[in-house]
């Protein structure tokens, strides 16, 4: 008996669209007065985020879209056909609406949708069809990788102005209940908003209906691969400033530091677009980059005062009192054996031309000896002596004006280890505060 009612039904289907297609065309809209305006009511569904293009700044997503409208010669009375209240039929049978995306960014024909139509008895049309879009976005990276994106798309008819067809919304936003989470974006919301713009090309008004994609960039990723390891390294470069001046190795430190960051940020650059703006993940490499580059100039300054010349000249008074007196005692940089904070800064040594050199000669008592065979008279003898004492007076001043110049350059390295290494930090903290 179900099979019964299910060949009657069908048989009453097949009556019912005879009768309604035997004089109906789907080339003109369906109106009874050619003046009134067709409203239709458009509904999105978000489905995927596909791609989001940056470099090209095109977003390609998968939606979901549903159309209805009333077709004035579409409508029957239920009861004359076995209370038959809709029906299923291709959409290519009946008129539907030319409402595409303007923004589109595809260089392709959009295919036809094949998907069936919904015709209730009193004449209202649902379509629902799915598609893959490929819009413009404008995307603005300027504070990449912590970024947030609205990408707007824009539907409305093509041909049919206002007074022909009527654009409307069918919710204040597109519907998000099925769409599969996306691994970088995270969606915000995606509302809707209904505006009538009249162009140049034509006068009368035409109605679109454009909904705003609010998108939240995931940056754990990025902060994993790109920043925490730039983080890491720059937190390295300070550190020249601690090693030895002996090992060789302050300088090499510093460029190596500096062609680490370069390869982080070259390998940024094959990520972001060209914009006018610089990601704040760029902004960091270079500033890194810039303190790096200081870092290493101070570093070779430094060194050049550790290694002093022969020639080398007293440290300078102001350089006495303020490099290793109360610098010294503030950042506690001290000689082996000697108490934190109790340095102090040594006197100035004399100069060896101070030393005059001993005047050898008869009568000049150079010994207490007054027989004349004494060896203390032998003046050649004397006048070596008084020149070796002489270079190991000069040998011995000359050591320890190089002393006190290492001694400034240890602190001034003590100096710029804290400055750089507290900037470097308080610049991570304010980078990675974003993430958080």
């Amino acid at each position: 008996m179900y099979e019964g009612s299910r060949a009657a039904e069908g048989k009453l289907a097949q009556k019912l669209l005879h009768d309604l297609f035997t004089n109906y065309t789907s080339a003109l809209r369906p109106v009874e007065d050619t003046d009134q305006a067709l409203n239709v009511t458009l509904d999105v569904t978000l489905s995927q985020i596909i791609d989001m293009d940056e470099r090209n700044q095109v977003l390609t997503l998968y939606l979901w879209i549903r159309q209805e409208w009333a077709d004035a010669y579409l409508h029957w009375e239920p009861e004359v056909y076995g209370g038959l209240d809709s029906i299923r039929i291709p959409s290519s049978m009946v008129w539907r609406p030319d409402i595409v995306l303007y923004n589109k960014a595809d260089t392709q024909q959009p295919a036809s949708a094949s998907t069936n139509v919904v015709l209730r008895h009193d004449g209202r049309v649902r379509w629902d069809a799915p598609a893959i879009t490929r819009s413009s976005c404008r995307v603005d990276v300027a504070a990449f990788p912590f970024d947030s994106q609205s990408c707007r798309l824009t539907f409305g008819s093509w041909t049919h102005g206002g007074h022909q067809l009527d654009l409307w919304p069918g919710a204040p936003g597109a519907r998000l209940a099925d769409f599969v989470e996306n691994v970088e974006w995270r969606v915000l919301g995606m509302p809707a908003r209904r505006s009538v713009v009249t162009y140049g090309c034509c006068s009368e008004p035409y109605p679109d209906v454009t909904y705003t994609l609010l998108l939240q960039r995931r940056a754990a990723a990025y902060v994993a691969n790109l920043l925490l390891p730039c983080v890491l390294i720059s937190l390295l470069a300070p550190l020249a400033f601690h090693l030895p001046a002996d090992s060789g190795e302050k300088v090499s430190l510093g460029v190596t530091v500096l062609l680490a960051l370069t390869v982080f940020q070259l390998l940024l650059a094959e990520n972001m677009p060209p914009a006018e703006s610089v990601p704040l993940i760029g902004k960091y490499y270079m500033t890194t980059m810039a303190l790096v580059t200081a870092s290493t100039a101070l570093t070779i300054l430094i060194m050049n005062l550790h290694y002093s010349g022969p020639g080398v000249r007293p440290v300078p008074a102001w350089a006495q009192t303020l490099l290793l007196g109360y610098l010294a005692r503030g950042l506690c940089v001290r000689e082996r054996g000697e108490p934190c904070g109790g340095s102090q800064h040594p006197a100035v040594p004399p100069h060896p031309s101070m030393h005059p050199k001993p005047r050898l000669g008869p009568g000049s008592g150079a010994g207490p000896c007054p027989e004349p065979r004494c060896p203390c008279h032998q003046e050649a003898l004397l006048r070596h002596v008084g020149a070796i004492a002489v270079t190991c007076r000069n040998h011995r001043a000359a050591q320890r004006l190089r002393g006190d110049w290492k001694r400034v350059a240890r602190v001034v390295d003590r100096f710029f280890l804290a400055v750089f290494f507290a900037m470097v930090l308080a610049m991570s903290l304010l980078v990675l505060g974003r993430a958080i």
